[in-house]
């Protein structure tokens, strides 16, 4: 499941129908360190990314390498408990919550 942030970044402009210049203006960035974040021309700052993630509506979350596998398991069964044995109580899956309106 691991997801390249950087492409992930120009996939989801590109399904917007933003170009560069208008990702870079939204961003308050040059339209060249987009141009150069995408090409892999340059190392971007944290912020830089966080900017461009932001206009694009996504987040940029820091997860400890040693939960990684705890979380891609987690997304993969649909934000649901896993090994949650039968009959016990357990508050509703993120999934179920935010599938229910209002």
């Amino acid at each position: 499941m691991s997801i390249d942030l950087i492409p992930a970044l120009a996939a989801t402009r590109k399904a917007h129908h933003m170009t560069q210049a208008e990702l870079a203006q939204r961003a308050g960035l040059s339209r060249m360190t987009v141009q150069r974040t995408e090409g892999g021309d340059l190392d971007p700052r944290y912020s830089t990314l966080a900017e461009m993630a932001r206009v694009l509506g996504l987040d940029i979350i820091a997860v400890p390498s040693s939960l990684r596998p705890s979380l891609e398991a987690f997304v993969q069964a649909g934000g649901k408990f896993l090994g949650q044995p039968q009959g016990v109580d357990a508050p509703p899956s993120v999934v179920d919550s935010l599938s229910r309106p209002g």
